[in-house]
This record gives C-alpha cells, structure tokens and sequence, in this order.
C-alpha cells in the first residue's frame, strides 16, 4: 500500500513536469505533526490556464489506473487548486498564493524527498517485543530482586536482634535501677516523715 501511494505520487510529480509546472516540492508529511495525509505535491503555475492544465493533466495520468480524488477546489478561480487522493494532496498554486499561504513554512515538519526518493523501497519499522517476553522479563526482575532483599534481611536480622536485644536489657537496667532507687528513697522520707509527727505528737 506504502509503494503503491509513492508509485502515485511519483506519477502526479511526472504529469506536473509535462505541463511544465515550477518549483516542484514533495513533502513526506510528519503524522506527529497532526498531518492528515502521507504526501504533499506543491508546485506553481505562472496563469490560470496553465495551472487549470497542470490539475487536468494530473488527474488524466492518475485515471489511468484508476485513481481519482476525492475532492477538487479552487480549478475556477484557479489561484489555488487542490486535489485530494486521500493519501497525498496536491497543491498548484499561482506564483502570488504560493508565496502568501507558505505550506512549505506551515508545514515545516514535513521532509523534503525526490523522485529517487520515492522509487527506494520504504523503511519498515522493526515491531516491538511481544507483550509475553516483556512480562517475563519484568517476573523474573522481579524475583531476582525480592531475592536479593531477603538475602539481605537474611544476613542483617541476627545482628540487628542482637542490637535491639543489648539495648531493651539496658533500658531495662537503667529504668529498673532508676525506679528501685526512687522508690527507695520515697520510702525513707516516708518514713522520717511518719517518726517526725509521731515525735511531735508526744
């Protein structure tokens, strides 16, 4: 499908050269851009007649194998005319519109090729992994590291226990120690407080 659009394209450019179109560019339109199409044909014709001839031709040379637009604007006034395969768009313009409406700065995006261009076989995109390898991979990823993180809990745990153990029996040492001591000496004031009033009792 890929060639035969550029197959056709080539076509248009050639019909464009016999009627003796000027400035002919083919734009490879980038689909990241937001074209709606694979290809523009751009080219100028210096009257409306020749640009009216220009489209005719064109159309005559792509009816031959059975192509035809889809849609065609602008052959009256023939300022702007445009031809729609649906696949690439053809653009003939008068010196003056050319020049005001600027598709090859709107388009910018857009790579310039040649007919040589056209006649190379297209370069096809190498597909992406198959969905299943990719979620091995990520399964086996995932193992290895949940591995790792349990060797590593392995080899850290008894010294961490150790560590926690050595410090919760020290706290305990400390805070008992703290505790018998104040009760100690809580019971003594007591009990110099008790003999005290029993003194003054008397």
């Amino acid at each position: 499908m890929i060639q035969n659009t550029r197959q056709q394209v080539a076509q248009a450019v050639r019909a464009v050269e016999s009627k003796k179109g000027e400035d002919v560019s083919i734009l490879e339109m980038d689909k990241n851009a937001g074209a709606f199409t694979d290809y523009f044909v751009v080219c100028t014709g210096t009257n409306p007649r020749q640009i009216q001839a220009i489209a005719d031709e064109i159309e005559h040379s792509l009816e031959q194998d059975g192509s035809r637009p889809t849609s065609r604007e602008g052959y009256g006034q023939a300022e702007w005319v445009l031809l729609d395969y649906v696949d690439f768009v053809v653009h003939i313009f008068s010196e003056k519109a050319r020049k005001f409406y600027d598709l090859e700065r709107l388009w910018k995006s857009a790579k310039r090729v040649s007919l040589a261009d056209l006649a190379k076989k297209p370069v096809i995109e190498k597909k992406a992994p198959a969905k299943k390898a990719v979620k091995t991979a990520a399964k086996s990823a995932g193992k290895k590291a949940a591995g790792k993180s349990a060797s590593a809990r392995k080899k850290k745990s008894p010294a961490a226990r150790g560590a926690k153990g050595k410090t919760s029996r020290a706290a305990a040492r400390s805070g008992g120690a703290g505790r018998s001591g104040a009760s100690t000496r809580g019971a003594g004031k007591k009990r110099s407080g008790t003999k005290t009033t029993s003194r003054k009792r008397k």
